[in-house]
């Protein structure tokens, strides 16, 4: 086997061993995973802490059904949702749905490991990335997304994926496109605009305005952003940084969740199902736009977690969240570098003051490099990766703005070893980064048995 590289020194799972044995995409990426957090390989299945079966021959394993990448994508309930409405649900690129049951996977066998074998009983399976269409009625729409507000154009020179997801991104669509003659339909002048600009000049553009955008990427692409980040390696689904110095593992860990709308609030939710305390923070003037959708949505992923809002733009408020941070053993953010620099927070200061903490920062491309304040939403991140399915008639979306919920599935297992290691880590967690990850994934050796395309469906809300 190939041993992914490691965090730099010691990583939280450094007193780990880790096993797997059989052959499964989901268990070869949950066993990357624990490398990549600091665990160290061993063949002896009987001297690993963490040990994952495909062969159900190991009754204190992790037990892993093995499935090929295409069955685990039709079985996920995200196949329905990719394609054109008048036609057939389409195969995913690399292996989305493995890659979100290899995470899942990492995760219970840390749950395992810490002594929580009810809530490694209850986890989720892949139908994660499709639960939200569920609630919400959603269903394929290419080459717009399930939810409507991104889609695919034909550039110059390939694609553009642009999302118009926020009043802002409308109200500034005369100033990208430029055009003296605006059509009724705001999509119908983005895709005239769109027709005649190269897709990388396009997304430039379009991100220089602060609208998110992508050119869809093609294999092998590599952009100064990726290079800046990981030079010549193959990027992993997230980075670590020693943010400062370790401390105990507290007995229920206090989560303060910045986050909003989907991959961070997902983190949070696997958190607080592993028994730690979630405090969702908002700011009086900006609540989380997950509340403006689908209600069930938002209450199966904060369901049971205390709630506050602070106002941001006053000391009074900023001093609240400091005070919320100063306390907290792991933090979740979802902001681009220079919001939390204006909020005064500076995660190392932080951790300075707080042996222990565990931070996680979750970002469209990453918190660091040339691209590291370009803001990005589930489907443009995606395409800006190459995750997106094709036909005959060119690429449509994958799923329900795919990176969203397979962000969130990995933040949880690095935010899980960081406590669980004593903390004192800073996980950069770049969606496009978990994209790539999720592309390179192959079958491992499977083959498809054809299951059927299962219709997006919704867990049962913890209670």
């Amino acid at each position: 086997m190939t041993v992914p590289p490691g965090p730099p020194g010691p990583g939280p799972l450094h007193t780990l061993t880790v096993a797997a044995v059989g052959r499964d995409p989901g268990l070869a990426h949950a066993r990357d995973l624990l490398l990549r957090l600091g665990a160290r390989h061993t063949a002896d299945p009987a001297a690993a802490q963490l040990l994952f079966d495909a062969t159900g021959q190991l009754p204190d394993a992790v037990r892993v059904r093995p499935r090929h990448p295409d069955d685990d994508w039709a079985a996920s309930g995200a196949m329905a949702l990719t394609g054109r409405p008048d036609g057939p649900p389409l195969p995913a690129p690399g292996a989305p749905a493995s890659a979100a049951r290899g995470a899942l996977l990492a995760f219970e066998a840390l749950l395992r490991h810490a002594g929580h074998a009810a809530a490694a009983d209850a986890l989720p399976g892949p139908e994660v990335l499709a639960e939200r269409a569920a609630l919400a009625g959603l269903s394929r729409r290419g080459p717009s997304s399930a939810g409507g507000a991104f889609r695919l154009l034909r550039a110059a020179d390939g694609t553009l994926g642009l999302s118009l997801a926020r009043p802002d991104d409308l109200d500034l669509l005369p100033a990208l496109t430029e055009d003296p003659s605006p059509a009724d339909d705001p999509w119908e002048t983005a895709a005239r605009w769109a027709a005649r600009t190269p897709a990388g000049q396009a997304r430039d553009r379009a991100q220089l305005l602060g609208i998110p955008a992508a050119a869809v990427a093609r294999p092998g692409d590599r952009d100064e952003q990726l290079t800046a980040r990981w030079g010549t390696a193959e990027p992993g689904p997230f980075r670590l940084d020693r943010l400062g110095d370790p401390g105990p593992v507290p007995e229920r860990p206090l989560v303060a969740d910045l986050s909003s709308l989907w991959a961070g609030p997902l983190c949070a939710h696997l958190l607080g199902s592993a028994g730690m305390r979630i405090v969702k923070v908002e700011s009086t003037r900006r609540p989380d736009g997950a509340r403006r959708g689908t209600p069930a949505f938002y209450e199966l992923l904060h369901a049971g977690h205390a709630s506050v809002a602070y106002d941001f733009t006053t000391e009074e408020g900023r001093a609240e969240l400091r005070a919320l941070l100063a306390r907290a053993d792991v933090v979740i953010e979802a902001s681009r570098p220079r919001a939390l620099a204006q909020l005064g927070i500076d995660p190392y200061r932080l951790a300075a003051a707080r042996p222990g903490l565990t931070w996680v920062s979750i970002t469209a491309y990453g918190r660091t490099g040339p691209w590291a304040d370009r803001p990005g939403f589930g489907d443009d991140v995606a395409a800006a990766a190459g995750l997106v399915a094709r036909d005959a008639q060119g690429p449509v979306p994958c799923g329900d703005a795919i990176a969203d919920p397979l962000t969130g599935l990995h933040a949880a297992v690095a935010a899980l070893a960081g406590v669980l290691g004593g903390g004192g880590l800073l996980a950069d967690v770049a969606m496009r980064e978990v994209c790539l990850a999720a592309l390179r994934l192959g079958p491992d050796g499977l083959s498809p048995i054809g299951l059927p395309t299962a219709a997006p469906r919704v867990r049962t809300p913890p209670t």
